[in-house]
This record gives C-alpha cells, sequence and structure tokens, in this order.
C-alpha cells in the first residue's frame, strides 16, 4: 500500500509541513460545498494560511461527483499553476482530487482509464483529509465516478490514485449530521464485512476486517447518536481506515456490485444503498460461509448461548438489522422508486462488476433481482 498514514486529533495541524515533504509549491484544495458550510474547510485553509502554504479552492464538486468536474479541477489547477492537490471530505471530495491529480499527469480524459491498472504514470501529488468515516477512499486505490449523461458509474482503479498522504483527523469528523454519519458508518461496515467473508480474503485483510467490525460495534451507534463523542469518531475513523486497507486488496461483495448501478440510476447516497442491501446480501451469502457469520453475529452482541453456528449467525443478521434501527435508518429501496420492471437492467450491470466474482456464493441475474426484492420490502 503505498500511502502514508497519520491518524491522529489534530492531525491536520501538520499539514503545511507535508505539503513541502512532498514538494508541493501551491496547492488546488479540493472539497464540496456541504464541507465548505460546515466550516470544515476553513480549519483546513487556515493551516495552510498559517504555514505560509498558497493556495486555490475548487469547492463546485457535487454528489457522485461528473466526470466533467474532474475536466473542471484539472482545468482550474494548471491556470492556478498548482503541483500538489488537497482533497477534504467524504468519498466525492476524494476521488474528485485523486482523478484530477491522476490528470494533472496523464493524456486525455479521466473515462480512458476506466477500469484497473489502466493509468501509465503517477500524476501529482495528493494528500486526502477524509472528513466522514465510511468511504476510505483516503487510501484506496478506487475513484467512483459518475457519467450522468448516461446515467452510469465509473470506477478508476490504479497504484497511481492512491494518495501519497492520508491525514486522518477524528477531530474534523465531529460536526458530520446524524444521518451522514450513520450512512456512511454503515458503508464502512459493508467494506469490512464484505471482504471479511468473500473469496479473495488472506490473513491479513481479515485481522483488518475483524478489527474494523469491532470498532464500528462499539462505537457506531455512539457516534451517530451523541455526534460530539470524540472517543466514538476516533473509533469510527480507524475502523474505516481499516475496512478500506482490508478490501483494497480483497475487493468486495454483492452489496457494492448492486450499489453502483442503484446509485447511479435512483440517486441513492452511496452508504445508504449499501445499507439497504446488506443484510438481505448477508442471508444470502450466510450458508457459504456460516462459521465467519457466526464470528460477526457475536462481535455485534449476539450470546451464543447453545444455539447451534447456524442460528448464531442468523441472529448476527438480526443485530445488523437491530442497528441500523437504532442509527435511523428505516428505508427501502422501494422509498428511492425502484420497481421490478427495472430489476433486469439492475441486475445485468451489477453483473458486470468484479465484486461478484470474489463473492462468497455464486450469484445469477436472478439471485440480484431477488437480492433487490427483498431490500424493497424490509
Amino acid at each position: 500500500m503505498p500511502t502514508a498514514i497519520e491518524f491522529g486529533n489534530g492531525a491536520v495541524r501538520g499539514l503545511p509541513g507535508h505539503i513541502g515533504r512532498l514538494g508541493g509549491g501551491k496547492a488546488l484544495v479540493v472539497t464540496d460545498p456541504g464541507v465548505l458550510k460546515a466550516g470544515v474547510a476553513d480549519k483546513v485553509t487556515a493551516e495552510l494560511e498559517r504555514g505560509g502554504v498558497e493556495y486555490e479552492l475548487f469547492s463546485d464538486v457535487e454528489s457522485d461527483p461528473d466526470i466533467q468536474s474532474i475536466a473542471e479541477g484539472v482545468r482550474r489547477a494548471q491556470a492556478g499553476g498548482c503541483d500538489i492537490v488537497v482533497g477534504i471530505g467524504g468519498g466525492s471530495a476524494l476521488d474528485t482530487a485523486k482523478a484530477v491529480a491522476l490528470m494533472l499527469g496523464n493524456e486525455g480524459s479521466i473515462r480512458d482509464y476506466v477500469g484497473i491498472h489502466q493509468v501509465p504514470r503517477k500524476g501529482a501529488p495528493v494528500i486526502a483529509i477524509p472528513t466522514t468515516a465510511g468511504t476510505g477512499s483516503e487510501i484506496t486505490i478506487w475513484s467512483v465516478l459518475s457519467d450522468k449523461a448516461n446515467n452510469v458509474k465509473l470506477s478508476v482503479g490504479s497504484r497511481y490514485n492512491c494518495p501519497d498522504l492520508a491525514l486522518c483527523d477524528p477531530e474534523l469528523t465531529l460536526s458530520l449530521p446524524p444521518s451522514v454519519t450513520a450512512a456512511t458508518g454503515m458503508d464502512a461496515l459493508v467494506h469490512a464485512l464484505e471482504s471479511y467473508v468473500n473469496k479473495a480474503t488472506q490473513p491479513i485483510s481479515e485481522g483488518m476486517s475483524l478489527q474494523a467490525m469491532r470498532l464500528i460495534a462499539r462505537s457506531l451507534r455512539n457516534a451517530v447518536l451523541r455526534g460530539n463523542d470524540l472517543d466514538a469518531r476516533y473509533d469510527m475513523l480507524l475502523g474505516s481506515l481499516l475496512a478500506a486497507m482490508a478490501f483494497n486488496a480483497t475487493r468486495l461483495g454483492l452489496a457494492h456490485a448492486l450499489a453502483l448501478p442503484l446509485g447511479a440510476r435512483f440517486h441513492i447516497p452511496h452508504g445508504l444503498v449499501n445499507a439497504i442491501l446488506l443484510p438481505e446480501v448477508m442471508d444470502y451469502n450466510l450458508p457459504a460461509h456460516i462459521g465467519k457469520f457466526k464470528e460477526i453475529a457475536l462481535i455485534f452482541g449476539v450470546e451464543a448461548g447453545v444455539r447451534s453456528d447456524r442460528e448464531i449467525a442468523e441472529a448476527g443478521v438480526g443485530a445488523i438489522r437491530q442497528l441500523m434501527r437504532d442509527i435511523g435508518i428505516h428505508q427501502t429501496l422501494t422509498d428511492f422508486g425502484v420497481t421490478e420492471e427495472e430489476l433486469p437492467v439492475i441486475a445485468e450491470e451489477s453483473l458486470l462488476s468484479g465484486n461478484v466474482a470474489v463473492n462468497p456464493r455464486l450469484a445469477r441475474a436472478a439471485d440480484l433481482m431477488d437480492i433487490c426484492r427483498r431490500a424493497m420490502r424490509q
């Protein structure tokens, strides 16, 4: 993993020194309107000003960033003479920052590099500063972007897309609203869980997945319900980071395979659509990995008693459903306009994902449609 990590309360105060060590002269600061409005971006730019670092602000990143945003970010960086990129925010801002930096060192359009290992060379240096605990984009090889003209999502995966530095400061997550904390926290859980049970898992990634799930089980409720609980915010940001380190090496599973087309077509926030799908995907995959689903159940508070491993594992799915209720996630796919008529297309698009190949249980289009049907009527 090529990304250096600095983690801790107040870590953002070291930003100017890190820019100097990476050879940056002027930074393009990439963020979104929500982070800007909440004043979080100001805390970061204040550190740049304190350290005498020049910067240009690009804050027009939308949710599910469009490929046109990447072209605009590159134009702004080149016009301003920026030679390093600082991303501040959740997955949308960080994925945009990474893609903009890639295109500062590569020809053509970001569309030319869709897929995995298609990028020929490194771009500008990137420092990623997460303000949500969920996507893990601060250390992963992936940028997930939208082609909104064609209603599809595109993924660019390359080791050159990994930031040079992940600057992880739990204090920057304190102002995250409860609903966003809940959705992004569930995204982190899905990352850890799908990596743990999939066919590409290995001992190192398993250790990170397990620790991520323990941290999330301990602290997601408190992070949502008591947003100023810094210990809970610390746990969640660390859990998100560990989950991303795990799935960066293993990929994920059916929840993420389905989440991309559902998110693109129905504009469901990524963490929320993963949360809605997770219990149904767990139910589907459980027979293929009863032992691992039992371990997940124990992490989330299920008592073993005299029950069989299968009964404990099934109770774990119930524990995840209860966690979702406790943090205010009650939606179904139907709430976002998903209909039976759309399911064949969703299933076929999902089958194109590499996450299907590593899922612990073989899945065909009919299976994916059935998972969606159950997620439409929870």
